[in-house]
């Protein structure tokens, strides 16, 4: 079990560290964690969710719980479902963009509420490692079939507010983002399918476009001709990438600000969180259509609490996660796309043209370095604060921050593993690649 049982989430390799014995167990320590009556529970379409699934269900029943089962389904439809059947908790088996030999759970809570590690995940590995369980119930829960499918759809297609028709492009990488694309049936946009069936074994590329190189079938595609954008979405739909008209790939903080602006045009003067590695163009777009720019901490666990806490309406994460309060405070690929859209639409511009202005500043993207141990972590990141911390607004929201006038930078750990990311931007391309080198050369010393 050691290293399983993560900041977010529960995952591993499947067959050896994630196997249905354990899936048994997490089943029954859920329920005798959180004494819930009625779970929803999706999966995505890799080879071992099934198995995971019954054993899971198994467990969970045998101390009275009811499971309703939502089959196959995208991560935001869990979310929806959660909320929308009134469930007093919700799982979703998937391993997300991991590749196809992993899988896991994402846990939550009553009104689609993650369980972290420091929220519940802890607990669970200490009942499930103790074999704390509460007794078996004399009358087990049922398992019912439920999908919700369609009415997320529906759901999600009230938020369109096109001013024209659009022709776009979705790369799915065989996994859950069909699902998401429902979502823009019998609205004026059209759509191309890449590699629309499920399949678990991922077999044209991996569903992460966090990896650009995944990309590269959604660019040939748009380059083509006579798209308006491009979708390519993750293993279980919660995560999506962006490219132009031109096939170009848009960061995806710039598609947090134009998301931010078509959802202030139906909620003027809400508060729009932003992680803290994003533009500060984010939070200037943000502040041009009367919103309130809020900064959260990396993960989705840390931002759905943030964005409860003032009532926020929309939040965007470097890694490609757009939450919406709507969506029960959580992630709906889907509607971050039709967002885009909608701005697309009514603007009369491409979307290249849209994001031009915002793309003002030079990012150095996020750089991962590998040290000896989270010890020499904890070193680097004291002797940048110590070098920095006093010459510019430094923070420690997560990691450590430090703001000047020209340049920004944040250094954060890796949560499971000796890794420190640095994120940098600056005014100047050179000025990035000069403080970029610098801030590197301390950290790799």
């Amino acid at each position: 079990m050691a290293g399983i049982f993560k900041a977010y989430d529960i995952r591993g390799l499947y067959g050896t560290e994630v196997t249905e014995d354990l899936a048994r167990d997490i089943g029954r320590a859920f329920v005798t964690f959180l004494g819930c009556k009625k779970i929803s529970v999706g999966r995505d379409c890799r080879l071992s969710s099934g198995p995971l699934f019954e054993a899971f269900a198994e467990g969970a029943t045998s101390l009275g719980a009811d499971v309703l089962d939502l089959g196959l389904c995208s991560t935001p439809i869990s979310y929806f479902a959660n909320a929308k059947l009134g469930c007093d908790a919700g799982v979703m088996i998937t391993a997300s963009h991991n590749p196809k030999a992993y899988n896991g759970f994402k846990l939550c809570r009553e009104k689609a509420i993650p369980i972290s590690g420091a929220t519940g995940i802890a607990d669970i590995e200490r009942i499930v490692a103790e074999k704390a369980f509460a007794a078996p119930a004399a009358r087990p829960g049922s398992i019912t079939k439920v999908d919700l499918g369609a009415d997320y759809a529906e759901f999600i297609r009230s938020f369109a507010a096109l001013k024209r028709p659009l022709r776009i492009a979705c790369d799915f990488a065989n996994g859950m983002g069909s699902w998401e694309a429902r979502a823009f049936e019998g609205t004026p946009i059209s759509f191309t399918s890449l590699f629309p069936e499920p399949d678990g074994d991922f077999p044209n590329h991996e569903a992460n476009p966090l990896k650009t190189e995944t990309l590269a079938d959604l660019q040939a595609e748009i380059r083509k001709g006579g798209y308006d954008f491009g979708v390519a979405f993750d293993g279980d739909a919660d995560r999506a990438g962006f490219v132009d008209e031109n096939g170009d790939i848009v960061p995806m903080d710039m598609i947090t600000a134009l998301v931010a602006v078509d959802m202030l045009r139906a909620n003027p003067g809400a508060a729009i969180f932003y992680d803290l590695r994003s533009s500060w163009a984010v939070k200037e777009t943000i502040e041009a259509h009367g919103g309130r720019p809020m900064m959260s901490r990396v993960g989705h666990a840390f931002i759905k609490q943030q964005m409860r806490d003032a009532d926020a309406v929309f939040a965007g994460e470097l890694s490609g996660h757009y939450y919406f309060k709507a969506n029960s405070t959580a992630e709906s690929s889907a509607l971050a796309a039709l967002c885009v859209a909608n701005i697309v639409s009514a603007s009369g511009k491409t979307l290249s043209q849209l994001i031009a202005p915002i793309r003002r500043y030079f990012a150095s993207g996020e750089i991962n370095t590998r040290l000896a141990s989270r010890d020499d972590a904890a070193r680097v990141l004291s002797e940048l604060k110590s070098r920095y911390g006093s010459k510019g607004r430094a923070f420690e929201l997560d990691g450590l921050s430090v703001e000047f006038d020209t340049w920004w930078f944040n250094v954060r750990c890796s949560n499971t593993e000796p890794l420190i990311r640095l994120n940098l931007e600056a005014k100047t391309e050179s000025e990035m690649q000069r403080r970029r080198d610098e801030i590197l050369a301390l950290i790799r010393a």
